[in-house]
């Protein structure tokens, strides 16, 4: 009862008001992102995403496997964030 109260007595907010007000802020963008993207092209990544990939197809094609490809995964992604690491602690202010 109490916000609606408030509501009637301030009015409503207009919607052009909140469409303008969401058309100025700027679109945030994550730097780690960034830098995960482009360590992944990064020579080693390059290579553990190949075998995880490849790890990945061989599970898919057997329908009934006690494979997984959790080794590959976290090998490709040891490689990565080893490569962010020594990028995004450089350009921390």
């Amino acid at each position: 009862m109490v916000f609606e109260e408030k509501m009637i007595m301030n009015g409503e907010p207009d919607d052009e008001e909140e469409e303008e007000e969401e058309e100025e802020e700027e679109e945030m963008v994550d730097p780690l992102d960034a830098m995960r993207q482009k360590c992944e092209e990064a020579e080693h990544c390059v290579h553990t995403r190949s075998r995880l990939e490849e790890c990945e197809t061989r599970v898919g094609s057997r329908s009934m496997t006690a494979e997984d490809c959790t080794e590959e995964l976290f090998d490709f992604l040891h490689a990565r964030d080893h490569c962010v690491a020594h990028k995004l602690f450089h350009s921390v202010k």
